[in-house]
């Protein structure tokens, strides 16, 4: 169902950041139902009203770097 939701945001990207940039959002059923100022603020609100698991919280920026992360490790091998 998350991955549903997250598609739909990556195939809408474009036209969300025109009316949402900078804000987090929470899709549920491939609609916006909220926008916040922040994560804590879009969890709190959103779990008012619907069961978690059936709702993404995504922040809402142009580009990959909305929904990309890179981790580094300082390990070293010897």
């Amino acid at each position: 169902m998350l991955e549903e939701q997250f598609n739909w945001y990556i195939e809408n990207q474009e036209e969300l950041v025109k009316k949402y940039n900078g804000k987090v959002i929470v899709i549920k059923d491939k609609t916006v139902v909220g926008a916040y100022g922040n994560e804590y603020e879009a969890l709190v609100e959103s779990e008012k009203q619907y069961q978690i698991g059936t709702f993404l919280i995504q922040k809402c920026s142009p580009g990959t770097e909305a929904y990309t992360q890179n981790f580094s490790s300082r390990v070293i091998f010897a």
